[in-house]
């Protein structure tokens, strides 16, 4: 069990004693996350893309494109003891399956077979849940993306997009064929025998009228389905039973003040854009409101996510900058998407729990799900927003179950990155009692600071609430944050900037030590080849007073991982500043990594040798962080480079270095004794999250018997990474 310190703990008691009431905020947090490999191999490329749940919530089936099938899950009911989502098999489709819906005990999966993008083809397949077997296949005469069933069980409703050639004339359109909206009458005959009908959507936009690409469909209570026609810019509104087009408007442009425009490794959100929306989802907010998230595709793309009077065509509220400002809050605003799109809303969905209704947004690029009361469809209340897998694209609300499930479609074996299914559970636990536990979300947030890639931590002299962090080179220039750990969730509150002869400047930054007569030392790592590994001193206002190098003898035999932590054990004329180097360098020996000494009143290096785990076969192990407890005591965090199911080794280890003398570098390094302190992987854990490959910081806070231990891990700035901002309370030393 983790225990907390007395500051934290009050707080947990006082949020705790709230009485429990009806009108008390519920939230979603996530209890579990499952990488849809396990339905197959953990080699294989698979993508889970589009979900669709059972009316008990029972049973999860999800779109697989990559692997031409569907695969499903098992989710336990609201209030059984079970919570974990469970691979449950796969069954293989005639071509690539873009959406699903569930009516009864069948699947409704709508699969493409295009052999060109000139010549679109798909069917839509309906599977027997029951049996999973396929009952019937209908031909749909084109390119399928979004298929809706309407809440009576009538109809089913398919966009047929026929989608265009990207490398034709640059993508633009028109490009022919022109795609339509399929009806599918679903009562009074078997599925072999079920009727579909066509409608054209030609001649409503002003954007190429010729050439409408339906993009998602929803239905409403009337049995009216919402198209978005996201290359024209256009939505349509059409009634199922006669087939008509009752309404259609553009969706317009927004201008946006307050967003980041430019991709430079700066999170400075000052800029403005106008940009046509260009939905991708749309749902019903009830039935005469709907909503879009306006992803935007070929030249558009506001950032916003939109609700609109459904029968006037006039926007009822845009949600401007909110969605960038919650990833940036939250820490994990994607800076390499600023010139293009941002957080990339493209998902959204909407459903009743209880007397409530909610609003998810889904934001491809920031790796987050914004969660909205809808209560008042034209006054949405911002709730949370709850980190996913790379890449989520399918919402899945499950009112019976009261979760919600998140498919994140990025996949990538080699990189560990795993396409996944996410289950959140609505609850009214206090977040700050999950948190203590490493079990809610967000577990670090800020005012407005921009923050990610915290790549170092340490404990402030006299100081036993704040710590502070290091940016690494996911970001420029390098910035020192302050982040109040007694907050819950933890807050970066302040940030400084470093310069270097009045002018920022940016580091590596993997290590941070603050000093006890204020300052800090900063290690910087290098790449072994042109870039050295720094030791840098900084004054307390953020200014660069020295940049200390390895001696020439030793710099040589660096590699690309290089400095990765620092601490200062004692102060003054006694001050020893060490650091932690990742892996071997040339000059080590098989296994073992150096701990470095520097010493700031004679300028003298010396060194030890670290003895690394043993790493499995096509995996490597480091260390990332170096922490002191006491004036000899250091703790060492050693990690292997593997996240998820992968990841075996993300351990803290104690070292006691008193007795250790280290020696210059012509020397045979003395090997420092190890002894285990704690194993992180059941902290990163927690809550059913998705173990990170990284974890990268650790601060050692208060005195005597009231010392505790924090993390933090380095996101990588959302650079091939889930991206998820995490802080972790580690308990007592």
């Amino acid at each position: 069990m983790v225990r907390l310190c007395a500051g934290l703990a009050a707080f947990v008691v006082l949020l705790s004693a709230a009485p429990a009431s009806a009108s008390a905020p519920q939230r979603f947090q996530r209890f579990d996350t499952m990488p849809v490999f396990r339905n197959s191999s953990a080699a294989e490329h698979t993508a889970a893309e589009i979900a669709a749940a059972t009316a008990d919530g029972g049973l999860v089936v999800y779109t697989d494109s990559p692997a031409r099938r569907i695969g499903f899950a098992k989710t336990a009911k609201a209030g059984k003891a079970g919570k974990a989502l469970t691979p449950d098999g796969v069954l293989p489709m005639p071509g690539e399956p873009t959406s699903v819906d569930v009516v009864g005990g069948l699947a409704l999966v709508a699969v493409n077979t295009s052999e060109s993008h000139a010549e679109p083809s798909g069917v839509l397949v309906v599977v027997d849940l029951g049996r999973r077997a396929v009952v019937a296949t209908h031909d749909l005469g084109g390119q399928p993306d979004s298929i809706d069933i309407s809440k009576d069980g009538r109809y089913a409703a398919v966009a047929i997009e026929n989608e265009r050639d990207e490398d034709v004339a640059e993508g633009e359109i028109p490009q022919a064929p022109a795609g339509f909206l399929t009806i599918v009458d679903l009562v009074g005959r078997g599925p072999a025998a079920w009727q579909l009908r066509r409608v054209e959507l030609t001649g409503l936009a002003q954007v190429a009228p010729t050439d409408p690409e339906p993009e998602y469909v929803s239905i409403n209570g009337r049995d009216e389905v919402a198209v978005t026609l996201q290359e024209n810019n256009h939505i349509a509104v059409v009634d199922l039973r006669s087939g008509r087009v009752v309404k259609h408007f553009s969706a317009g442009a927004a201008t946006v003040a307050g967003v980041d425009t430019e991709d430079d490794g700066r999170i400075s959100p000052t800029g403005t854009i106008t940009a046509a929306r260009e939905p991708d989802a749309v749902a019903w907010l009830d039935d005469r409101t709907l909503a879009t998230a306006d992803e935007g595709d070929h030249r558009g793309g506001s950032r916003t996510w939109t609700i609109f009077d459904a029968a006037s065509g006039e926007v009822v509220r845009s949600s401007g900058n909110e969605l960038d400002q919650i990833a940036i809050k939250q820490g994990q605003y994607p800076d390499g998407r600023s010139d293009n799109k941002g957080v990339e809303p493209e998902g959204l969905a909407v459903a009743t729990f209880g007397r409530d209704r909610y609003a998810f947004v889904g934001l491809e690029r920031a790796n987050l799900v914004a969660v909205y009361d809808v209560n008042d469809p034209r006054k949405p209340r911002f709730l949370q927003a709850l980190p996913t897998g790379a890449g989520p694209e399918g919402l899945l609300p499950i009112p019976a179950t009261g979760t919600l499930v998140v498919s994140a479609e990025e996949d990538s074996a080699q990189d560990g990155l795993r396409s996944s299914l996410s289950g959140y559970r609505l609850t009214r636990k206090p977040l700050a009692v999950s948190l203590a536990r490493n079990q809610g979300t967000p577990s670090i947030v800020s005012d407005g600071i921009g923050f990610g890639a915290l790549s170092g931590l340490s404990g402030i002299p006299g100081n036993h609430r704040d710590v502070v962090s290091v940016t690494d080179a996911a970001y420029t220039p390098t910035r020192i944050l302050t982040v109040d750990t007694l907050a819950a969730p933890a807050r970066v509150r302040e940030e400084l900037t470093l310069t270097k002869a009045g002018e920022p400047v940016g580091y590596d930054g993997e290590g941070i030590a603050a000093r006890r007569g204020g300052g800090y030392w900063i290690a910087a790592e290098g790449d072994g080849k042109q870039k050295p590994n720094l030791l840098v001193e900084v004054a307390a206002d953020g200014a660069v007073v020295r940049e200390v190098a390895l001696p020439e003898s030793v710099a040589k035999t660096a590699t690309g991982n290089g400095f990765e932590g620092v601490t200062v054990l004692g102060g003054g004329r006694s001050e020893q500043v060490w650091l932690a180097v990742q892996r071997e360098w040339k000059a080590d020996t098989a296994g073992r990594a150096a701990l470095a000494r520097y010493t700031p009143a004679t300028g003298e290096w010396a060194f030890a040798a670290y003895p690394l785990d043993a790493a499995r076969p096509g995996t490597w192990i480091g260390l990332s962080e170096i922490t002191a407890v006491d004036d000899r005591t250091v703790l060492v965090l050693e990690r292997d480079n593997q996240r998820g199911d992968a990841a075996e080794v993300k351990k803290v280890y104690r070292v006691d270095l008193g007795g250790v003398t280290p020696v210059p570098a012509s020397v045979v390094k003395p090997l420092v004794e190890k002894e285990l302190a704690k194993d992180l992987l059941p902290e990163l854990r927690a809550g059913g999250a998705t173990a990170h490959d990284k974890p990268e910081g650790l601060a050692v806070i208060g005195d005597g018997r009231f010392k505790r231990l924090v993390g933090v891990v380095d996101n990588d700035g959302l650079d091939d990474a889930p991206g998820e901002s995490v802080f972790l309370r580690l308990g007592r030393l």
